[in-house]
Parts: structure tokens; C-alpha cells; sequence
């Protein structure tokens, strides 16, 4: 635990071979050697969206390329498909453990019954999965305190607002995404009680785009500027470009989530109105758990990574964050309680 932490105090903030196409489909850029050795680290399997949603798996990609740079072996990563089932991700675990990757990683909670079946399969290979916890003596189970993160952007949207509104969408309703929402809301209410959080949910189930429809995530985003709202949180992934851009569009606040997306060179058209973001340090967790393999120590059980590790944080790389009258020491203020104890954030 201590190898994770002190990692991840440095890695937060900062923001492949070739696979051939399976049934469960995808494909990976190459990076490494080409010689076909018997070298291979790291490969990461993607969450709805895939790679280039800004967010929650280009996060994961940036420890995969750091891993792949510290320890020159080959990396992959692979692609979901729209509309797959728990067997097309064990297929795609399976393909990635046969080829000899380790650790194999699945990015995102819906890997969670593939992965409890392949990993005890292959008891060599080491298997990480992020935001979910899975049993296995092979398995580290990368979880995260979003609820902690969402408090603090909770805190800078009460301070931002004008309007006395402000809104959260999430992509699907699930018990991960009430947690950003509990932290969010909880932040906003302790900050100013007269402001009013709207919240909406793009979708019951991630199979119906709620994290990878960005032409939802504006449509709810708008429908909340509508009512009001000075302020949008988005816990979306790929939809939540769709926020970012009609919050821009209409000249109000964005916070962006798990990466720095103010940093986002896709986002680059909108960055003055993403005030912050709520991140989750995925790049850290992930190069941790390479790490811990190349050094032949691999990580097993579940790993916390809260506010108190650094695991979780608020940016501020807008300098218009700075601006907002009293929000940095708010944010600070709060930050300290929660690591303290005396601020206990909720997670539904």
C-alpha cells in the first residue's frame, strides 16, 4: 500500500502490438519492440467510449504509455464493441492472458464477472480492474474515492454559481456514478444550502450509450442551462464532451472528470469554460500496478485511492479557477477536513 501511495503522490495532477480482430472485435496501436519476443508488460482493455474520450480511459492509456516508456516491453490496449456481452470482455481478457501480457488490466466495472472467471484461468498472470472489486489471489482491485474529488468540485460549483443553480449529469445510472453525484451534491449543499443541484441521468444501462453518446450529454446539459443552471458536473465519459461543449456554447461553467480535461487537447475549443475537474488518478493506479509485476511484486487485493493519497484531487490549471472569489480556499479548506475526518463525504 505504501508502494501506491507514494506513487500516486506523484503521479496526480499530471495527467502495443498490434491485436488481430477477435469476435469481441478491437484493435491496438503498437508500441514497443517488433521482434515477436517473449517481452510483453502491460495491456489495458478498454471501457465504453474507448480510447480518445478525454476522460476515464485516456487516463488509463497515459499509464500505459508511461509503463511502456519506463520499461521498454510491449504494451497493448483494445477496444470495446457497441452492444457486447460479459462473454466478448472474458474473450477479450482471454486473448490478452493467452498472448502473455502482464498484468492484463480491464478498465471500468463492467469487467468485473470476465475478469473473476479468466483470472482464475491463468493464476501466472497478474489482472488489475479499475472501479470495481473482484476476488482472486491474482486480482488488485483499483477503486476510487470519487465521491471525495466530487465534494471538492461541489465546493468550487457553489462558489462559481450565479444563479444559485447548478447541475450533474451522469452518464448511466449505476451505484459507481451515485457516488459522484452524492460527493457533488453533499459539496454544493455544505458550501451554499440556497443553491439547487439538477441531476440527470443519460441512461439505465451503459449498453444504451449513456457513456459514449456525446449528442445526449449536450442535450441534457442544455436542458439543465435552461432551468438555470450556471454550473454542469459531468460523470459521463465520452458524453461528457457533449456537456463540455453546450456549457461553453451558453457561456457557463463546465467541470470536467477523472482526467485534466482543461488540458484536453480535443477539448482545446472549450477549455475557458471548464472551470475544474474532479479527477481520478487511473495513470497512476495503472503504472502502479506494472510496477509492482516488473519489479516481481506484483499487487493483489483492493487498493483505495483517496484524497489522503493523493489518489483523488480538484485541478486548477484554469487560471480563471483563481478568480472565483473564495473558491481556492474553500477548496483547500475542505480538502483538509476530509482527510482529517471531519468532513465524512457520502457515497449515495
Amino acid at each position: 500500500m505504501r508502494r501506491i501511495s507514494r506513487l500516486t503522490r506523484v503521479a496526480v495532477g499530471v495527467a502495443s502490438l498490434a491485436l488481430a480482430a477477435t469476435a469481441c472485435g478491437g484493435t491496438s496501436g503498437e508500441s514497443g519492440d517488433s521482434d515477436g519476443g517473449d517481452d510483453k508488460g502491460l495491456a489495458i482493455a478498454y471501457d465504453i467510449g474507448g480510447k480518445g474520450d478525454q476522460s476515464f480511459n485516456d487516463a488509463a492509456y497515459a499509464g500505459l504509455q508511461r509503463a511502456q516508456k519506463e520499461f521498454g516491453y510491449k504494451t497493448a490496449d483494445i477496444e470495446p464493441t457497441d452492444g457486447e456481452t460479459d462473454a466478448d470482455k472474458e474473450q477479450r481478457l482471454t486473448s490478452l492472458a493467452k498472448q502473455g501480457y502482464n498484468p492484463v488490466i480491464g478498465v471500468g466495472f463492467a469487467y468485473g464477472p470476465a475478469m473473476k472467471a479468466v483470472a482464475a484461468k491463468y493464476p501466472d498472470t497478474t489482472f488489475g480492474i479499475v472501479d470495481s472489486v473482484v476476488e482472486g489471489k491474482n486480482v488488485a482491485s483499483l477503486v476510487f474515492a470519487e465521491n471525495e474529488a466530487s465534494y471538492l468540485a461541489g465546493v468550487a460549483a457553489a462558489k462559481a454559481t450565479k444563479t444559485k443553480t447548478v447541475g450533474f449529469v451522469g452518464g448511466v445510472d449505476v451505484p459507481l456514478i451515485h457516488k459522484f453525484e452524492a460527493g457533488y451534491e453533499q459539496g454544493v449543499k455544505d458550501t451554499d444550502p440556497k443553491v439547487k443541484v439538477l441531476s440527470q441521468y443519460l441512461t439505465q444501462t451503459a449498453e444504451e450509450g449513456g457513456f459514449s453518446s456525446p449528442d445526449k450529454g449536450k442535450a441534457a446539459a442544455e436542458g439543465q442551462i435552461e432551468k438555470k443552471a450556471d454550473v454542469v458536473y459531468q460523470a459521463a465519459g465520452l458524453s461528457g464532451q457533449g456537456v463540455i461543449e453546450a456549457a461553453a456554447k451558453a457561456k457557463v461553467w463546465a467541470i470536467g472528470v477523472d482526467s485534466d480535461q482543461y488540458k484536453q487537447e480535443a477539448l482545446a475549443a472549450y477549455k475557458d469554460y471548464i472551470l475544474t475537474s474532479a479527477l481520478k488518478d487511473i495513470n497512476g493506479a495503472v503504472f502502479a500496478l506494472a510496477k509492482s509485476v516488473e519489479d516481481d511484486k506484483p499487487l493483489t487485493g483492493t487498493h483505495t485511492f483517496d484524497l489522503k493519497s493523493d489518489g483523488v484531487g480538484l485541478s486548477d490549471s484554469n487560471p480563471k479557477f483563481a478568480e472565483v472569489p473564495g473558491a481556492t480556499d474553500a477548496v483547500a479548506k475542505a480538502k483538509a477536513g476530509i482527510i482529517d475526518g471531519s468532513i465524512k463525504v457520502a457515497t449515495e
